[in-house]
């Protein structure tokens, strides 16, 4: 995500995100697996995970405030393996830590996993199907 996307209070895509570990499967729209094991427990490549509506995010900062209301209406989708919950942004200097520190109180249970394979165009490609 960018900067300017989250300071014009609008991000209109999924946002990318790490996890510690992953299974060695992977959704669409991944295209790869990078897990070290074969374990149904730990999230996939591609799995989508949304923010469920009920979260309150009315009091974040409005940095804050635009990653969330996109994690409600587009999610993340998982995408490497990393720190937990990393969100990936565009490296810089505008970005407001204070503002941002406000995600970190989401918690495993206030998402909800997606099933986003309605939207597959086709099995080798990352395309989404007109709607």
């Amino acid at each position: 995500m960018r900067y300017d996307e989250a300071a014009g209070g609008r991000i209109d895509h999924a946002i990318r995100i790490t996890v510690p570990r992953s299974d060695q499967n992977y959704l669409w729209p991944a295209r790869h697996q990078a897990g070290a094991a074969a374990d149904s427990s730990l999230p996939p490549m591609g799995l989508r995970l949304r923010l469920k509506s009920s979260v309150d995010t009315s009091q974040l900062a409005p940095q804050a405030k635009a990653v969330a209301e996109a994690l409600k209406k587009y999610g993340a989708i998982v995408a490497d393996n990393g720190s937990p919950w990393y969100i990936t942004g565009e490296e810089s200097p505008r970005w407001d830590n204070a503002q941002l520190d406000g995600l970190k109180n989401f918690k495993g249970s206030d998402f909800e996993a997606v099933d986003a394979s309605g939207l597959q165009q086709s099995p080798d490609s990352g395309a989404v199907a007109p709607q």
